[in-house]
């Protein structure tokens, strides 16, 4: 069996994550998103994996390589130019567009494909949705997820018969507007044929532009609704609910590392924790190489990445802290990600170490103890 993992996108929604991170590159529990996927393909005997990349490529290709360590042969196709002054130039094709390129490359696509996008975690029944897929004489298929309808908007809607037949599909449509409640999983099987439907050398989506085609020209098209875990990271909001539900437990297979100290509390190699006056109450993960003060309080759910750095009296609620942060001392955080210079919110609101006052800024600047990496917090309003 053969898998194309859609990694070519620029994760807007996502940032300030993507600002330095492809979004199939975000961690979970430490490990790339993309990372659970290749591991998830390889389980069900697809060894054979193209990867379309664009933004940050190397990123991507630089950690996985040819896929050796999976077990996997492992593809990539770059969507972009080389300019005259030999600069690297993205530009993304969108996820058919880059399916296309692919095929006119190479020919990759010579049969029953399962395409995913790269920033979601699944545990799907990879042997079951294909044989459903065979047994309607389907050519291509969705794996399609019930959400709540005030969800809609964020998802291409799915709408068919009652043999599973789609009739029509509508990409993020508003609560009122949505003629459905199942949507799209950004997982689906395609057969060659498909191919031959995509325009060449264009800027060419899946949800908005194929699947509308594929039912307009009566091609056998099928909907499979089907109960999986499917942890899809679409904004920062999602991403910090994500991180709670896996550090809480409620993710099956999807295990804290680390050597674990107490009831919930993991820590990675060589952590300095001063327990004096210190309270830590699990599901918490402190990296290798941290250092926790004394008087210092961390309520999970919480990761805290390596090389991080936790000053006197500061206190860490529900949050992410990306490796290399510093937090000053006194200072609380209470539902936030972290990432380098920036800090988000659970309901994705972003903040700059830049937008605090100079007084601040100096401070931040003259205290970093690594100042490439680090993300330091600063205290004004609670970090809101």
């Amino acid at each position: 069996m053969k898998a194309m993992i859609l990694a070519a996108g620029k994760g807007t929604r996502v940032r300030p994550l993507t600002f330095d991170l492809p979004k199939p590159m975000i961690p979970v529990l430490g490990k790339p998103v993309m990372a659970y996927l290749i591991e998830h393909l390889a389980k069900y005997g697809v060894n054979e994996i193209m990867v379309n990349v664009s933004y940050l490529h190397e990123k991507i290709e630089d950690y996985f390589g040819e896929g050796h360590q999976y077990g996997v042969q492992i593809g990539y196709s770059f969507e972009g130019h080389t300019n005259n002054e030999g600069e690297v130039v993205p530009e993304a094709l969108g996820s058919a567009g880059g399916m296309k390129k692919i095929q006119q490359f190479g020919g990759f696509f010579d049969d029953t494909t399962i395409v995913l996008c790269g920033d979601a975690v699944i545990n799907l029944d990879l042997k079951s949705a294909l044989f459903e897929h065979r047994r309607k004489g389907s050519k291509a298929t969705v794996i399609c997820r019930e959400v709540p309808y005030d969800k809609v908007s964020s998802y291409g809607v799915v709408v068919s018969d009652k043999d599973g037949r789609i009739t029509q599909f509508q990409e993020k449509p508003s609560e009122e507007e949505a003629l459905s409640n199942f949507v799209s999983t950004g997982i689906y099987i395609f057969e060659p044929e498909i191919l031959d439907l995509i325009p060449e050398n264009t800027v060419f989506d899946i949800g908005s532009q194929l699947f509308p085609l594929l039912v307009e020209k009566g091609v056998p098209f099928y909907a499979q609704n089907r109960a999986f875990n499917w942890i899809d990271i679409g904004s920062v909001k999602d991403y910090w609910e994500v991180s709670q539900s896996v550090m809480m437990g409620e993710v099956a297979h999807m295990d804290v590392p680390g050597i674990q100290l107490a009831d919930g509390i993991w820590v990675g190699l060589n952590t300095n924790i001063d327990w004096e006056g210190t309270t830590i109450e699990g599901p918490v993960y402190i990296g290798s190489g941290c250092k926790i003060e004394a008087g210092s309080t961390i309520i999970g759910p919480t990761w805290i990445g390596h090389g991080s750095h936790i000053c006197a009296g500061a206190k860490i609620v529900r949050s992410v802290l990306f490796e290399y942060t510093r937090v000053f001392a006194d200072v609380s955080l209470e539902e936030m990600i972290v990432f380098k210079e920036y800090s988000v919110n659970r309901a994705g609101e972003m903040k700059h170490v830049s937008e605090y006052t100079a007084s601040e800024w100096t401070n931040a600047r003259d205290r970093r103890s690594k100042p490439r990496s680090d993300a330091d917090v600063v205290e004004k309003e609670n970090i809101a």
